[in-house]
């Protein structure tokens, strides 16, 4: 590993490490998008939606700053489009993942060269720090039509969800997610994002991503998997256009979460990783059976 990217891992681990650490003692953590927004960061030129860790430094700059705006771009894209970032203003770090092949390493199976990632820095200003921009605005959604897209995404998924008990929880024996009564939850909007994290944990089962990460982070592995349910949730509530409810009832897992951050300077980049597979292999199961339910 060279000394470049060791940097780019150490810069943005500390930029997560102290989001947490700030939001600890309200559990108001970076990925936590109840305050303002609750879609995920998009690139202003391509309108696509950022991906993984950058998800995360994202959310993390917006909340530090106040932004209200998930449109992001680089400098260079936003004089593109005719927009001028103010003087003064500082960019916000993302990583981008340029691949080249190794001429060390082959591939036992193709006998091809291997591909190796290679870690990048790049800096983007948010919608909210230009001059000579304005976004489009989309009608928003009714709580209605919210609980309505979230109903049917879940249930064309097809978890079995048991109702009743006090705990929300997976429970691999039954391959079963148990959840407390729609009418216990104060927002009814935060039964889905409290559904969206056991649904998370419900994608690690051996038949599906298989998700096992005791290999890695041995004795903090269990803590890691909360960690990566509650990025999966996050992530979920996102696509879904949901707000997220803190969940209080984990902040004991905030001190393993940072000594596994500490301790391993990929880690957040391996649970967001996690978190982003586990949500595009929901999305990527469910592309089909909605197609055809149209």
């Amino acid at each position: 590993m060279n000394t470049e990217k060791k940097d780019i891992f150490e810069r943005v681990t500390e930029i997560i490490v102290k989001a947490i650490e700030e939001g600890s003692e309200s559990y108001k953590m970076p990925w936590r998008t109840s305050g303002g927004f609750v879609s995920s960061p998009i690139n202003a030129v391509s309108r696509k939606a950022y991906r993984g860790v950058n998800v995360l430094l994202l959310w993390a700059t917006a909340q530090e700053k106040g932004y209200k705006s998930g449109i992001w771009a680089t400098y260079k894209q936003w004089q593109e489009m005719g927009a001028q970032v103010r003087k003064g203003e500082k960019s916000a770090n993302v990583v981008f993942w340029k691949f080249f092949e190794s001429e060390k390493e082959i591939d036992p199976e193709t006998m091809k060269a291997r591909r190796i990632p290679m870690a990048r820095d790049y800096w983007v200003f948010n919608a909210e720090q230009v001059d000579g921009f304005t976004p489009e605005k989309a009608a928003p959604q009714t709580r209605e039509q919210r609980i309505e897209s979230a109903e049917q995404f879940f249930s064309t998924l097809g978890i079995e969800v048991k109702p009743g008990g006090n705990r929300a929880f997976y429970r691999l024996e039954t391959d079963s997610v148990h959840m407390p009564t729609f009418e216990a939850f104060k927002e009814p909007l935060f039964y889905y994002s409290v559904l969206s994290h056991e649904t998370t944990h419900w994608t690690a089962a051996p038949h599906r991503l298989n998700r096992d990460l005791s290999g890695r982070f041995g004795s903090e592995s269990y803590a890691m998997e909360e960690l990566v349910a509650e990025l999966g949730a996050a992530f979920l509530c996102a696509e879904l256009g949901l707000p997220t409810d803190p969940r209080t009832d984990h902040a004991p897992y905030i001190v393993s979460w940072l000594k596994a951050l500490k301790n391993d300077k990929k880690a957040i980049f391996v649970a967001a990783a996690k978190a982003q597979e586990a949500l595009d292999w929901m999305t990527n199961k469910l592309e089909p059976e909605m197609e055809e339910a149209a």
